[in-house]
């Protein structure tokens, strides 16, 4: 994991840490001003806390009959300051602290073991920096256009503009990926990449590009002097890949293992693709062996785009 990458990440899991503790503090003060009898209640617990921390410390024989004397004491004022706060219209744990992933407690870690609250944010920011470099840019729903189509033709891409934009909204709770299938100029690469603009601003760690410009990264970084994996674990652990213009790529025999690599991985980790060419399946299967072929078919929505050719047509506009 790159160490930049995880420090900030660090510094975002701290940060939500120190959030969680600063509201809860607002909401005892707010709680405290509003409601004497819990401000009472929460003086006695901090008190018999101090009891307790100097008890642990003594050489007292009941030690541990009055340990567990006050600890039944503080459950019973708890319980009594949760029943108030219900009958003041307020939640039951409205003074408990509130972490953005309770699992950690907002630490990063959990049981030794790095959270996967960190991982989400390491793989957001590794999306991120390699999406910096992409060739290719976002697009939104807002500028894609059904006027461009006619007949049968504008009724077949309605209905793939409708299941792409309610894939966006219900990103990731669809858990199928998608294989976006015809001639250049029809719209592929506009809809996956509004998609991505829309999964983005949900949070989600998601990583476009080209397949010819993301094989060359991993190629590079796989044959480099310091091999490195930084690439392909980018895309491997994004929750939604864009792989775009498949196909357009050279014939070698390790961008085809990297391919069948990334589309297997990720469809046993159960993330997601959107893979836009200009092959339809029987093009796919003449170039790419029966295991790649397989996977996609079996893994994909098919969205056969038809129509003519957009960008020939603004331009005899």
């Amino acid at each position: 994991m790159n160490s930049e990458i995880f420090e900030k990440a660090q510094s975002i899991i701290d940060s939500r840490r120190q959030k969680a503790v600063q509201q809860n503090e607002e909401r005892i003060r707010e709680i405290n001003d509003k409601i004497p009898q819990i401000r009472e209640i929460n003086n006695e617990l901090f008190n018999t806390g101090k009891q307790l921390i100097s008890l642990i410390g003594s050489h007292d024989p009941n030690v541990t009959a009055r340990v567990e004397q006050m600890k039944r004491y503080n459950l019973q004022a708890q319980k009594m300051s949760r029943d108030i706060l219900v009958k003041y219209g307020l939640p039951a744990d409205y003074l408990d602290l509130h972490y953005h992933c309770e699992k950690c407690s907002d630490t990063g870690y959990r049981n030794g073991e790095i959270c996967e609250c960190m991982r989400q944010i390491c793989g957001k920011l590794a999306a991120d920096e390699f999406n910096k470099n992409s060739q290719v840019r976002l697009s939104t729903f807002d500028t894609f256009s059904l006027g461009y189509y006619s007949g049968e033709d504008r009724i077949t891409m309605q209905k793939i503009f409708e299941f792409a934009k309610k894939y966006a909204d219900d990103f990731p709770y669809d858990k199928r990926s998608i294989f976006m299938s015809g001639r250049t100029g029809l719209g592929k690469t506009h809809l996956s990449l509004a998609i991505a603009e829309r999964v983005l601003s949900k949070g989600f760690a998601v990583v476009y590009d080209s397949a010819i410009n993301i094989l060359r990264k991993i190629e590079k970084e796989h044959f480099s002097r310091n091999s490195s994996a930084e690439t392909i674990d980018t895309v491997l652990n994004a929750e939604l890949l864009i792989l775009d213009d498949l196909g357009t790529e050279y014939e070698t025999p390790f961008y085809k293992s990297t391919i069948y690599n990334i589309i297997n991985s990720r469809l046993n980790s159960g993330k997601q693709t959107i893979i836009s060419t200009n092959l339809n399946f029987e093009g796919i299967s003449k170039r790419y062996d029966e295991r790649i072929v397989s996977r996609i078919v079996s893994s994909s929505v098919y969205c056969d785009f038809k129509g003519e050719d957009i960008r020939l047509q603004k331009r005899k506009d």
